[in-house]
């Protein structure tokens, strides 16, 4: 992998997108993660004004203060990165009080948890509209494009996806090569959505180095019953979700009128 050339042709392209729509730099959320870590990263090399973002919502306590010491350790080598604390606790817990109570809690804890990505995403616009930035993603190539791992108008809202042709595996590199802190690169990866200890891994039911192996055995064409054991449940997973997660990587449908009826 050449880290080096990558690295420098996403700050390139970030910079050349942002000049070219006429946009002082980036906006995003940093939760103490590893994607976040290297794409704000990315986004504080282009030399372009760089608006970090850190947004709490029940957050566990570690995720916080990696997310600052982060934050921190950009500033410390990128004049151009400020950084804002939004606590979005109080907001989240008057939304919920006023929706109506339902009989089903797990389908309603995971509206819930959506709803924490989409409370991000509104104020990360606020800001991408107050100060002329624009809104940088943070998912990388499995989650965007092979098992759909995140949210719809939450996360998943943005105006450029600095990493999302690179598979965690490849995050990780450029991390590690760009130096971010260890505490980072060895934190499982998590969504933060709800309010617990829970990992991705422990919500899809597979690492993602398997993830990416299931996802290139889908593009050579390959079907569930080439596989036994453990091979074979990591692709079930995969093509189930992927199959379910459609609606989040294809464009709206929209109802097309016949022009005869125009």
């Amino acid at each position: 992998m050449k880290e080096e050339k990558i690295i420098d042709h996403i700050t390139n392209w970030l910079k050349s997108y942002a000049e070219k729509a006429g946009m002082k730099g980036f906006v995003i959320g940093v939760s103490g993660g590893i994607d976040s870590a290297l794409a704000s990263t990315l986004c504080a090399r282009t030399g372009l004004e760089v608006l970090c973002l850190e947004m709490p919502i029940h957050q566990a306590e570690n995720q916080v203060n990696r997310a600052l010491r982060h934050i921190d350790w950009l500033q410390e080598k990128h004049q151009n990165v400020r950084m804002e604390t939004v606590n979005l606790t109080p907001v989240f817990d008057s939304l919920v009080a006023e929706f109506p109570k339902v009989e089903n809690e797990v389908d309603r804890f995971m509206a819930l948890a959506n709803t924490r990505a989409r409370l991000r995403m509104t104020s990360l616009y606020y800001f991408a509209a107050y100060h002329k930035l624009l809104v940088a993603g943070t998912g990388n190539k499995v989650e965007d494009f092979g098992v759909g791992f995140f949210t719809k108008y939450g996360d998943g809202g943005v105006d450029l996806s600095p990493i999302a042709d690179l598979m965690k595996t490849e995050v990780y590199a450029l991390a590690s090569y760009l130096g971010i802190n260890h505490e980072i690169l060895d934190a499982p990866p998590t969504d933060g959505l709800w309010g617990d200890d829970r990992t991705d891994e422990d919500q899809i039911g597979a690492s993602y180095p398997e993830l990416e192996w299931a996802m290139r055995q889908d593009a050579l064409g390959k079907q569930l019953d080439d596989f036994n054991g453990r091979e074979k449940e990591v692709y079930d997973i995969y093509k189930r979700l992927n199959r379910a997660n459609q609606h989040k990587m294809n464009p709206i449908p929209v109802c097309e009128i016949p022009e005869k009826w125009k």
